[in-house]
Order: structure tokens, then sequence, then C-alpha cells
């Protein structure tokens, strides 16, 4: 079924992966996609590759003036990040009964395998957290570079899959709550001699600690501020319900300080914790996910698991010397 005769009405979010091996099987698919979103008057961006973008435009002509356009690897650097990004361009560029169509090509290359998890669990998650928005988005996976692994996990994230305008469903698909919960995440051990405290309700307990801990690793100034934030909203999302009660550990990795947080409720209170939850941004109404969203934000990285009464949330924040993290330096007198 082509691509075009997909309903321009549909209402809710469309995911679709393209994987694409020549230069030109990427075009086969990008420019009728931009080309039929641009004459219906739709908002169409490309975040792509920068030698993506140069053969798109190129391939558009003078229809390229109305293509929004974005290097990939600045369109959100984590995945939190990256839901922000869409969800920014499409309320930015969102116009009253047109779909807002997206080319998102994700990067690949030189993540961690704790990357590469985080990535495939949000690729899936999108289903989820832009279900209902007039969005259609294709997913560009480039097989000449990316892991064998990954273009395997494309169609278990995506529906279905577009060959150049023609659609192929996604045999392997999977329901995004299951895959994410299956997808492995690197995980080191706390060593021994972790420092721990709690469990505690203490909201000023769990301050006390990780301000302890981050300044113990090395973080002053704004970094250790934002670190004891991360950990404080990580936790209140875990002590909304006036029945729990928080154990923390915490311990240094390799450009990293590493936070456990494992909340215990009474016997026979078990609550599932959405597995997406804290990736989208606040809305106009509080909500208990967004101390979580800010979190995320503000961490490497972090992850929630729960079974039974135990919850147990991961955070990770940067290292003293983790450089892409360290102010500019001062100018020269």
């Amino acid at each position: 079924m082509p691509a075009e005769d997909l309903p321009a009405d549909t209402g809710g979010f469309v995911h679709h992966a393209c994987l694409y091996g020549t230069d030109e099987e990427f075009l086969a698919m990008a420019v009728p996609f931009a080309r039929a979103g641009l004459a219906a008057g739709e908002p169409v961006l490309a975040a792509t590759t920068p030698a993506n973008i140069e053969l798109l435009r190129g391939a558009l002509g003078e229809g390229a003036h109305g293509l929004d356009t974005a290097e990939t690897a600045y369109f959100g650097r984590r995945p939190v990040e990256r839901v922000s990004a869409f969800l920014r361009y499409h309320d930015h560029r969102a116009r009253p009964g047109r779909r807002t169509r997206m080319i998102a090509e994700p990067v690949w290359g030189g993540k961690s395998a704790r990357q590469v998890a985080e990535w495939k669990r949000m690729e899936s998650g999108l289903n989820v957290l832009l279900a209902g928005l007039p969005v259609w988005m294709i997913c560009p996976y480039d097989t000449r570079t990316v892991p064998q692994d990954v273009a395997q996990a494309a169609c278990a994230t995506h529906p279905a899959r577009l060959d150049g305008e023609r659609l192929i469903p996604c045999a392997a698909y999977a329901d995004p709550a299951t895959y994410a919960a299956g997808v492995p995440l690197p995980r080191a051990p706390a060593p021994p001699g972790a420092a721990r405290t709690g469990p505690t309700a203490s909201a000023a307990d769990v301050r006390r600690f990780a301000r302890e801990r981050a300044a113990a690793a090395g973080l002053t100034g704004e970094r250790l501020a934002l670190a004891v934030l991360a950990v404080c909203e990580a936790a209140g999302y875990l002590l909304a319900t006036g029945d729990s009660r928080v154990a923390l550990r915490a311990w240094e990795e390799p450009g990293a300080v590493a936070y456990e947080l494992v909340r215990t409720r009474p016997r026979g209170a078990a609550e599932a914790v959405p597995v997406f939850a804290g990736f989208r941004p606040p809305g106009d109404a509080a909500g208990p996910e967004d101390g979580l969203w800010l979190a995320r934000s503000l961490s490497e990285s972090l992850d929630v698991r729960a079974r039974g009464p135990l919850t147990r949330l991961m955070l990770r924040v940067a290292g003293p010397r983790d450089a892409e993290r360290l102010p500019p330096p001062r100018p020269f007198p």
C-alpha cells in the first residue's frame, strides 16, 4: 500500500521506520513524504544527518524553502530531551486540521550500550507518549552504519516500515510497555562500600544524603545543586504517597555519581509504575510525574523498575570530570 494512500486525518500518531542502505533509498522515502506534506500545507521537519538534509534539499529544489530542518545530533541529546523536542516542534508549528510530518533519524553511532538500550526504549515509547497527536513520524535507520541489533529493533518499535512508498507491516512489532520492560539495561552492582541511608520518608534526609555524596565525589557549585535537585525530585516522586519510605545508596562510577532509590510500601500496597513515566514535560496542570521529568532532564540516565511492593530507581548524574558538563574556561586577562 503506498504511503500516500494513508488517511490524512488519522487523528493520532503514525509511527513508521525506514531501513535504507543507499542515498537513493533514503530519497525514495523522504522526497514523496516531504513533497506531499508541503503540498498539503502541513509542517514538515527533517531531523536527520547533515548529509541527508543536503540530499533532501537538493531533490526538492525550490520546494525545499518550506522544509524545516535540524541536525539530528542536536535535536535532543538524550531520550527525555528528544521527546521534548518533538513536542515543542509540534506545538510551535501545528496548524488546525493539518497533520505534522517529521523525519526523525536517531543517532546510534558512538553510543554506549546503556544509551543504545535507552534509545530503543524511547523509540518504542513514542507510540505511547505521542499517541493522540496528529503527527506522522518516519524514523530512518541507515543499515550501512547502525548495528544489526538496532536495525532489528526498529521493526519491534514501529508498527510498520516504509520501503520507498511501499508500506510494510512489522510482524515483530511489540506492545511498547512489554518491549521496554524486556530491554536489558547494563547495570553495575553497587560496590560493597556504597554509602547508604534510610528507609526514610523525610525529604530533608534525602537532600542531606544527596548533597553529602555529591560533594564527596567532587561536585561543587551549580553542578552540586543540580545533582541534589535531581535526587530530591526523584525521591519526591517515590514518596508521593504518605505510606512510602525510601532507602538510598550512592557510589562513584567512572564519569558519574550513581544513586539507587528503593521505595518500600506496606504489604499489599503494590502499585504499577508507568514504564514511560516522566518522559513528557509538565503540562498546564501539575502532576505526580512532573518531578520525575525534571529528574530525568538533570540526569545522565534514570531507570525505574517495579516488582511487587518494591520500586527501584537508578539515577546517574555527571561526575566532576565529565568534560561535556564542565563550565567554559575563563578568558585570559
